[in-house]
């Protein structure tokens, strides 16, 4: 494993983290607690040190299993959990002190610390943003000993760019794979220049940049790349990076071309390493096996600049005008 610096925290990250939205289970699945202790153990031996979750992964569940995890080992990863999707309804007036302290009270509670690592705002409306005082109130839970840093989730490049101008800000959690080539533009440069860290998410386009799916592959009916792919639950560049399907299998045909491999999810994530305004990718796993998978990413060889420019003609060709502007 192969660790960065994390922004202004001065953290070294694992280049590969754990992300846990699907920890102990697939989504849509019961949750599973054994399952959940035995792929944080692979992770961590693995020589991953950092792990990212929400207070609404699996009703608390994924902050939980990490904070009974946390006990068992000496060493202890750096946990990235994020607050305010448990809001009834997402609108910028719900961005208060009260409910931020609850938020932030409860994962505390969960994860069985005294200090969060780090807290997200997650995916806040665009509006929240731009309200100083919600920034403020994250300043005083440092202050307070309740958070050691903190940072957003966004959805937008817009957003992240006007995060950047909290100082508070150690941490910008992101959309960036082969199919969203956007924060390279200007995102990631501004990120460098104020210190932050990027952690980059969705990194496989919700398993479509695997190479492993087909025309025929189906998905549970609780699974969110059955039941949201035009953002009929919530942001649809969360599921498939916004991009359709069938469009994106297309791609993946072309991109398995340039690779000469079926398996493009470890390609995927060293494409996203060969940046470096990027401090870490989460990559999500629900087993062992899929991590032990991820983490070949950093054992792979650079990608060479013709492989980069090929990557970019198929974004062009297939992705860019319809998935480009819109996040």
């Amino acid at each position: 494993m192969q660790y960065r610096t994390f922004g202004k925290t001065g953290f070294k990250i694992a280049e590969v983290s754990l992300g846990t939205w699907q920890l102990g289970s697939k989504w849509g699945d019961p949750f599973d607690h054994e399952v959940a202790e035995k792929t944080l153990k692979t992770a961590v031996d693995l020589g991953i040190n950092a792990f990212d979750t929400a207070d609404v992964y699996s009703g608390g569940a994924s902050e939980r299993a990490i904070g009974k995890f946390l006990k068992t080992v000496d060493i202890k990863p750096f946990v990235i959990t994020k607050a305010g999707r448990r809001l009834p309804k997402q609108t910028k007036e719900g961005y208060t002190k009260e409910n931020l302290t609850l938020f932030i009270d409860d994962s505390r509670k969960n994860l069985q610390v005294e200090a969060l690592d780090m807290v997200l705002l997650h995916c806040p409306p665009t509006d929240v943003y731009y309200i100083p005082e919600v920034f403020k109130y994250l300043d005083d839970f440092k202050r307070e000993g309740k958070i050691k840093h903190y940072g957003v989730s966004v959805e937008r490049i817009e957003e992240g760019l006007k995060a950047l101008e909290y100082p508070g800000v150690d941490a910008i959690e992101i959309i960036f794979n082969m199919f969203r080539l956007r924060p390279m533009e200007l995102f990631f440069e501004r990120a460098k220049e104020r210190q932050v860290g990027i952690i980059v998410r969705v990194p496989l386009a919700s398993g479509l940049l695997t190479g492993k799916y087909h025309e025929k592959t189906t998905f549970g009916a609780h699974d969110h790349r059955t039941y949201n792919r035009n953002g009929e639950a919530f942001d649809k560049g969360e599921t498939f990076s916004g991009v359709d399907y069938h469009l994106g299998l297309k791609a993946v045909d072309e991109l398995k071309k340039v690779f000469g491999t079926e398996n493009l999810a470890p390609i995927a994530l060293r494409w996203i390493l060969m940046f470096d305004a990027v401090s870490t990718v989460i990559p999500g796993a629900s087993r062992s096996e899929q991590i032990i998978e991820n983490v070949k990413a950093t054992e792979l060889p650079q990608i060479s600049e013709a492989q980069m420019k090929k990557v970019e003609e198929i974004y062009q060709t297939y992705i860019k005008d319809p998935v480009h502007h819109l996040w």
